[in-house]
């Protein structure tokens, strides 16, 4: 895809991001962090444990503040808004895929994938309920909708949570560790959907992965070293093929 004439969807200057301030034992675990995500864009942020990839995902991810510097989600100002306004800029423009899916176990597929309108409508509407059993069906799981996570898989509850963080239409998704937690088969699988989401649906995905196999099959590298940025490169040939056993997604 394209992207070079495309809006930033996030632009960072300057984000710094320290804990314990004032403290004996404050420590800045961010240090000016430069960094633009352009819409459709499939990054792999990588970098060993304690390089501040969880600090700077969270930070994206409008769950954690930053110390200093600026933050721009999709052209908007984002570092000074209070609680409540980053509660809805956050259902409006982010999704989230997590290593442990996070579902709800007594929910069922479909009532997991409409979780984030009932959160923001105070109930499911029958446009919402329809959106999702579309995504259910995108990812494969038209079968699998009334089952409850213990009844599926690990990579069909990765696919239930991926429906999930599709539902509210979000240009970004921020997963974190998507296919850890998986068998490499089911690895391949759900790695594999989340290209063909990209491809088909434009959304732009930031992906957290300890894996050199599946950061090489994205198109751009962002290393994050000490809590700098070392590295931040395309990756040539980074589309994935796409397999053909899953129905088309649906929009």
């Amino acid at each position: 895809m394209n992207t070079a004439a495309a809006p930033d969807l996030i632009a960072f200057d300057a984000v710094r991001k320290s804990y314990n301030l004032g403290r004996p034992s404050e420590a800045e675990v961010l240090h000016g962090i430069n960094l633009q995500v352009r819409r459709g864009e499939f990054i792999a942020l990588m970098g060993p444990s304690g390089s501040g990839k969880s600090t700077l995902l969270n930070i994206l991810g409008l769950l954690e503040r930053m110390t200093t510097g600026s933050y721009l989600l999709d052209g908007e100002a984002v570092q000074d808004l209070d609680d409540a306004a980053l509660t809805l800029r956050r259902r409006s423009t982010l999704g989230f895929v997590f290593q442990f899916h996070h579902l709800l176990p007594a929910f069922s597929a479909l009532e997991n994938v409409t979780l984030p309108a009932l959160m923001a409508e105070g109930r499911v509407s029958a446009a919402s309920r329809d959106h999702a059993r579309s995504l259910l069906d995108a990812v494969g799981l038209a079968q699998a909708m009334d089952k409850r996570p213990a009844e599926l898989s690990g990579g069909m509850q990765q696919r239930v949570a991926i429906a999930r963080a599709l539902v509210m239409n979000p240009p970004l998704v921020l997963a974190d560790e998507p296919t850890g937690n998986l068998d490499t088969a089911s690895s391949a699988e759900v790695f594999a959907l989340l290209r063909r989401i990209h491809a088909e649906r434009g959304t732009s995905f930031v992906v957290v992965t300890h894996d050199p196999r599946l950061a090489a099959r994205c198109d751009r590298l962002v290393e994050l070293i000490d809590g700098h940025i070392a590295r931040d490169e395309p990756i040539a040939a980074g589309v994935e093929p796409v397999p053909t056993a899953l129905p088309a997604l649906k929009r």
